[in-house]
């Protein structure tokens, strides 16, 4: 019997924001760029560049870019699914599946992020259950931070970043 506590986590935040603000920073390129990633590219079925404005939609493919890492570093995945109001769903990482809930409870705005099949994994360095749940954490932080007080807490400067090699 394999033990499967590290094959997925799940990050929750709560936020003083409304729902559909918040949609909009998970599911359009400038609402992503604004909390999580340098350049956020979607690409229609067609291969049509989505614009920074434009909703994302089941059956897009993106490529994702951080601060602080160079183009080499870039995510690549699909869109699995997304509603239009409450939840996302992604591949990420790998063969990761990446789920993003939205709700309400007692007057706040409540996120719930789930990444599944996750790969077990014997070198620390290749962990990715430590390394996303580290990443999640902080960029779920960093969107209460940017929607809520607007101030932005990513490096931005790849010449003082830990990832410049």
């Amino acid at each position: 019997m394999t033990d499967n506590k590290w094959t997925s986590f799940k990050v929750t935040g709560d936020y003083t924001t409304d729902i559909r603000s918040l949609y909009e920073a998970w599911a359009t390129p400038a609402g992503l760029e604004k909390w999580f990633l340098r350049k956020a590219n979607f690409y229609t079925i067609p291969r049509r560049t989505r614009e920074s404005e434009e909703f994302i939609m089941k059956e897009d493919t993106y490529e994702w870019y951080w601060h602080g890492w160079g183009d080499e570093a870039m995510e690549k995945g699909q869109v699995l699914e997304a509603n239009g109001t409450d939840f996302l769903k992604f591949t990420f990482a790998g063969d990761c599946i990446l789920s993003v809930s939205f709700s309400s409870r007692n007057g706040v705005s409540i996120i719930e992020l789930v990444q599944e099949n996750i790969p077990i994994e014997n070198d620390p360095s290749k962990n990715l259950f430590v390394q996303c749940q580290t990443g999640w954490t902080f960029y779920m932080a960093n969107l209460k931070s940017v929607t809520e007080g607007g101030i932005d807490l990513r490096n931005k400067k790849l010449e003082v970043s830990s990832n410049f090699k």
